[in-house]
């Protein structure tokens, strides 16, 4: 089918493909803008990211150190418990076998302990009681002041006398 334009038919067509192509550039030019306003907001984003996993990153690093710190700071506390614990021990010790003390007694009645004799004798001595007097066989209620040494015994769990006194027999006793 062959079809006849006529002049008009064909100005028509002419501003009509005119107009298409007008509101083609427009569409186009619309199409690039809301396309540079996307390419902004991407390169905006992409750089809040970057900064964003920088940022992490230096937190990641901050916080590796910190749990360095705090694992230096709890080995430190952990040595320092283990040290007080040993002090505690050392000052707590109780009484060990063969450990001293030396008791004053009055009349055979106790009246101070002391660490060792040479405690016992400076001290009486500053209250003007003479230790060379202290020397004897009387037995201990007859003696003003007198020393004795006792010594720790792990079986009894308690402190006995150094030198025990010598038994009196009973009568009828064999």
């Amino acid at each position: 089918m062959i079809r006849i334009v006529a002049r008009a038919r064909l100005a028509q067509l002419e501003a009509d493909t005119g107009a298409a192509r007008e509101q083609a550039r427009q569409t186009r030019r619309e199409a690039d803008e809301a396309f540079g306003r996307h390419v902004q907001e991407l390169h905006a984003a992409t750089d809040r990211a970057e900064r964003a996993q920088t940022a992490a990153a230096e937190v990641g690093e901050m916080l590796s150190h910190a749990l360095e710190e705090l694992a230096a700071s709890q080995q430190e506390l952990l040595l320092r418990d283990i040290e007080i614990r040993r002090l505690r021990e050392e000052l707590r010790p109780g009484p060990r076998e063969g450990d001293t003390l030396t008791v004053l007694l009055h009349y055979g009645e106790p009246h101070t302990i002391y660490a060792s004799r040479e405690d016992a004798y400076a001290d009486t001595a500053t209250h003007g009681a003479d230790p060379a007097r202290w020397v004897g066989e009387r037995p201990a209620s007859a003696s003003m002041w007198r020393c004795e040494a006792f010594i720790y015994d792990a079986n009894s769990n308690g402190f006995r006398r150094v030198h025990m006194p010598t038994p009196k027999p009973i009568e009828g006793a064999a």
